[in-house]
């Protein structure tokens, strides 16, 4: 089905369907592709936490983790952020 088909389909008939019958189309569709033999993509690998370890330290660089935590507690300004504008 080409993609001028698919709007064509979509501008004559589900546009005009309430947004609970859009949603029941959607289930529909939704149940019809995870039925699909050999539609599925290849496995994906299982995450390992561990792979984030360092991750965005460069933003940590030069700042002192008991300071950032007085300021966030006591609502200073943060250490390594720029001012607020003022309004």
């Amino acid at each position: 089905m080409t993609k001028r088909r698919v709007q064509e389909i979509y501008e004559d008939t589900v546009r005009w369907l309430s947004p609970a019958e859009r949603l029941r189309l959607l289930v529909l569709i939704a149940g019809s592709l995870e039925a699909e033999p050999g539609l599925s993509e290849e496995p994906v690998a299982p995450l390992d936490i561990r792979e984030l370890h360092g991750l965005g330290k460069e933003l940590w660089a030069g700042i002192d983790a008991q300071e950032y935590v007085n300021a966030l507690r006591e609502g200073r300004p943060l250490p390594g952020e720029p001012p607020d504008p003022i309004e």
